[in-house]
């Protein structure tokens, strides 16, 4: 990673790398910052760094100056509490971490602003080839857990990506995620800028692509749904987006049906992957799935299907997850995410762990959602198993109504389109909500308990 920074401080030394609504701040000087980073961490003798801060140039410099330190670094969840905190550190053995946030410096944690200020102490030369980082995936269907990564590995695509001094990035994803990560190597491998919202919300999001004119933006499909429904709500002008990137969930073709309506000039693309993946497969022909020629891709990242679920393996796979066995670049993957091939498709049926068992019979919530989603006047919809007496569980939906629509209407109309599924996946319960909860923009998708 800092051979990415300093490659970019030497041939783009005014380029703006990183804005946020508090300050700008050039290659150089994030450069100049992550080279202080990594001095302090070898005169301090720190080998493993916990990280949470809420000014992303400043994660930015300490992963960097990790990488040159030879430092495993693993950034935290910003949402997480102080209990949370506590019980990563544990179980992920994190003696220190850095952090800007006071009631953790008062119990001990070092400041993340005093270990980038320079003390004068030597700067490493070059970062080992062993230098590692740990990536917590987001635990939206149980607890996260943390992939052990080298820098190495995760840098391998770098050298198919040419600078690109004319683009502005938002980031969408927080830095505690492999998306964020790679959208950051990305931004530095191309020596353009990233742009940084107050938060992650979608809303905010919205603001500062139209502030800074961000060119292209890369989320989570539940990240563009909202900013459908906030573009639909203000009325406001179009971002000028060139490029729109989805990932970290199913693309249903229902999203893609409006992105593409809503952006007809942006070149739209789908990236699948996985925190464990070490780097991500671009899809960019405007449908839903994968193409069935990846299943006999030779190329860095290979698939299969067995028993409709989809298996990978990865030349930038992690090493492991942190306190479990290692495992080997060369095996083959469990992915989770059940498949089925449609024609020249690899089409998503959900996670495995999301199946539906209705009397014995296995529903899968993703064609009912993509259907649903169809409906004028769902916003935002999602569908699970709720516990049943007799049968095990039956369909429920959940759906978040566009504004000035009527609620009776759609259901409805939900009631319509889903009359021709087989009555097992006929959803038994509609419910309105306000909202839904999401985990790092993504759906929440284990069932609500009320």
């Amino acid at each position: 990673m800092i051979e990415l920074l300093r490659l970019a401080a030497q041939q783009r030394p005014t380029q703006d790398a990183v804005v946020t609504t508090a300050r700008t701040t050039t290659f150089p000087e994030l450069l100049e910052q992550a080279e202080s980073v990594a001095a302090n961490l070898v005169a301090r003798g720190i080998t493993r760094l916990a990280i949470l801060d809420e000014d992303p140039i400043n994660v930015f410099v300490l992963l960097a100056g990790g990488s040159l330190a030879g430092t495993e670094t693993c950034v935290y969840p910003l949402a997480a509490t102080d209990e949370a905190i506590a019980e990563y550190r544990e179980r992920f053995d994190h003696e220190h971490l850095a952090t800007s946030r006071t009631s953790l410096l008062d119990a001990g944690a070092l400041s993340s602003v005093e270990l980038i200020e320079s003390t004068g102490a030597p700067v490493p030369e070059s970062a080992p080839e062993d230098a590692g980082l740990m990536v917590m995936t987001t635990g939206t269907s149980g607890k996260p857990k943390a992939a052990r990564h080298l820098w190495s590995r995760v840098l391998r695509t770098t050298a198919r990506i040419k600078p690109s001094h004319d683009q502005t990035w938002l980031l969408a994803y927080a830095l505690n995620q492999f998306g964020g990560l790679q959208i950051l190597i990305h931004v530095c491998a191309a020596q353009t800028t990233l742009v940084a919202a107050d938060s992650f919300q979608p809303k905010e999001g919205l603001e500062a692509m139209r502030r800074w004119g961000v060119t292209h933006a890369s989320g989570t499909p539940t990240f563009w749904r909202f900013v459908l429904v906030e573009l639909e709500g203000d009325g406001g002008e179009l971002p000028p987006l060139q490029q729109i990137t989805m990932g970290g969930e199913a693309v249903p073709s229902a999203l893609l049906e409006r992105i593409t309506a809503t952006f007809p000039d942006a070149n739209i693309s789908q990236i699948y992957g996985a925190t464990e993946f070490g780097q991500n497969v671009t899809v960019r022909d405007g449908l839903a799935g994968l193409p069935i020629s990846m299943l006999s891709s030779d190329g860095d990242v290979q698939f299969k299907v067995e028993d409709g679920e989809l298996y990978v393996r990865s030349k930038a796979s992690m090493l492991g997850y942190y306190g479990q066995e290692p495992i080997e670049a060369e095996n083959w993957r469990a992915t989770g995410d059940l498949v089925e091939i449609v024609g020249d498709r690899i089409e998503f049926r959900g996670r495995k762990s999301e199946v539906i068992n209705v009397g014995g019979v296995k529903i899968h919530p993703l064609p009912i959602e993509d259907r649903i989603g169809k409906v004028p006047g769902v916003d935002l919809v999602r569908v699970f198993g709720r516990a049943n007496a007799m049968v095990g569980s039956i369909v429920a939906v959940e759906v978040v109504a566009a504004a000035g629509h009527d609620t009776e209407e759609i259901d409805r109309a939900i009631r319509t389109a889903t009359a021709d599924l087989p009555p097992a996946a006929r959803p038994r319960s509609i419910r309105f909500v306000e909202s839904m909860g999401t985990t790092g923009n993504k759906l929440t998708r284990t069932a609500p308990t009320a």
